[in-house]
């Protein structure tokens, strides 16, 4: 398997920017989704004004929930796509297929095998890390509390295994078992750990419960992206779709920064200060 099956060259710009439209186009209607939704929860009891405010800040909150989910199944999927392609290039190298390696390639692969798991879980802190700038400066979701974050990046692990578990279904050939089991640790563990009593268990599992809208939501819109992706050739089918469905992820984070900002520059520009900021 050639670099070409990572990086398709006939994947041009313009196609792109087309497949940049299309993914800006499912993420509005998914945002104008929850703003119906918001718009249905929130009933007018005779304060037009009021109400209006509650529905602004249900729907900032909503729509920073679902860009958080993003952000959390961009990151997390990076690293199952890191460890994939990682995982390949020890495969060519030690199995001769790639022909001579360079001196510092084989001392990588050397490290590989010999450390896997320790790198394994450095590539996991990376991922977290990246999630954090992205949510804290790129796109400060300050409406969100801190365990809110943590329940909507629990759900981007869950999410990635979805999607993992799928691929697995439809035949690609990628190992995909580690990433899994990692992943699938870190989930139990922000249930259950040593101090936890029942009524934690029982407001984690509350508050995933309550954003599961968000996660279906999400593996829609990556299953849209992701089939036309391959059906038009902007990604290639070759073994590894994780490839794919990764590229899919940053034109979804591309836009979510996009819209983020937007509403953003918007509310600034209002006459009134008591816009929430989005």
């Amino acid at each position: 398997m050639s670099i070409e099956a990572y990086i398709n060259p006939d994947f041009t710009w313009y196609k792109k920017l087309f497949f940049l439209l299309i993914t800006y186009l499912l993420v509005s209607i998914c945002i104008l989704i929850i703003a119906g939704v918001e718009r249905l929860m929130v009933k007018d009891h005779g304060r037009k004004i009021g109400c209006d405010d509650l529905y602004k800040d249900r729907l900032n909150d909503q729509i920073q929930r679902f860009m958080e989910m993003i952000i959390s199944g961009t990151s997390v999927m990076m690293f199952s796509c890191s460890y994939v392609v990682v995982n390949h290039i020890y495969t060519l190298v030690s199995s001769g297929a790639a022909g001579k390696a360079p001196e510092v390639l084989e001392m990588l692969t050397t490290a590989w095998s010999e450390g896997k798991d320790f790198i394994l879980l450095l590539m996991i802190v990376i991922s977290c890390v990246i999630n954090s700038i992205l949510d804290h400066f790129l796109m400060p979701l300050s409406r969100l509390t801190r365990e809110e974050k943590a329940t909507m990046r629990m759900l981007g692990m869950f999410y990635v295994i979805v999607i993992l578990i799928f691929l697995n279904a439809i035949g690609d050939e990628s190992q995909y078992g580690p990433v899994m089991m990692y992943y699938l640790g870190l989930m139990v563990g922000r249930f259950v750990y040593f101090d936890a009593s029942f009524m934690d268990f029982v407001y984690n599992l509350r508050n995933v419960f309550f954003n599961l809208p968000f996660l279906l939501m999400t593996l829609m819109l990556t299953g849209i992206l992701g089939l036309t992706g391959f059906k038009m050739g902007f990604f290639l089918e070759r073994n590894y779709y994780i490839v794919g469905i990764f590229y899919t992820h940053l034109f979804m984070l591309v836009c979510v920064f996009i819209v983020y900002w937007v509403f953003r520059f918007i509310y600034r520009r209002k006459p009134r200060g008591d816009g929430e900021q989005a």
